[in-house]
């Protein structure tokens, strides 16, 4: 049995609410420029159900990296076009408030009691798409305390590329075996678990990616499946924790 050291969490969907987030702010651009008439929910799904088919290309190599701020802001301007707005419509500077809105992503309620109890047994970090800066900006925006924040600038890919993966357990100095992914994506874990490492799933009922919507989910047998953060404290004995769990142990 390994005794895990470290755990690993994606962030967008599974820490932080993206597709409430960006659809709160896309509620109010919309409303400060008269276009209530637009659903801001079917905007935001469009904006950020673009962002896993624009970073294919890094993926592939057939594109050097490029940071997620970037690549939303490219998304934006075509998700305007789709909505039938005309980026240049708008002044520069609202635009780029409008994209910073993925740096203001509001967490998930547990985190604020779960995370801590996690990282008071467990070295903590997340691993996300997200780059260096946006995880910080959002880590801080919601009072979120790390042991390292491993972004997406610093392997240079996306997940679920392998050098994601391999790359955050090299940083921290720790074998994949003894490391976890925490996600609420099927695909995220899969791809962690086929990388040697433990497996969380957590339910997070707005998390999916809006172009995956209707699709199965990739994979199953994960090693914990949890309702939230709280629930993953109690299984793996966190302080304060109700049920005492043994990491790496099968809870299901």
């Amino acid at each position: 049995m390994h005794t895990i050291e470290v755990l690993f969490f994606d962030v967008l969907g599974t820490m932080v609410d993206w597709r409430g987030s960006i659809a709160a702010e896309t509620r109010a651009f919309l409303e400060r420029h008269g276009r209530g008439d637009i659903d801001p929910a079917a905007f935001a799904d469009a904006w950020v159900g673009r962002y896993d088919d624009s970073v294919e290309p890094v993926r592939r190599g057939e594109r050097p990296f490029v940071s997620l701020d970037q690549v939303n802001r490219e998304n934006l301007d075509t998700t305007l076009g789709q909505f039938g707005l005309a980026p240049g419509a708008f002044p520069p500077g609202e635009l780029e408030r409008l994209n910073e809105a993925w740096h203001r992503l509001k967490a998930w309620p547990d985190l604020a009691e779960g995370l801590p109890r996690l990282r008071s047994r467990f070295i903590v970090a997340p691993l996300s798409d997200g780059h260096t800066r946006l995880l910080v900006d959002v880590s801080r925006h919601n009072g979120l305390s790390w042991d390292a924040v491993v972004g997406a600038d610093i392997s240079r890919t996306y997940k679920p590329m392998p050098r994601a993966y391999l790359g955050a357990c090299e940083l921290l100095g720790v074998k994949p075996e003894n490391a976890m992914l925490v996600a609420a994506h099927g695909y995220d874990l899969e791809a962690a678990r086929n990388c040697g490492l433990k497996t969380a799933h957590i339910h997070r009922s707005n998390a999916a990616d809006p172009a995956k919507a209707g699709l199965p989910e990739a994979g199953e047998g994960w090693d914990y499946s949890c309702k939230d953060l709280l629930d993953l404290a109690d299984r793996l004995g966190a302080p304060g924790s109700v049920d005492k769990g043994i990491p790496g142990s099968r809870r299901d």
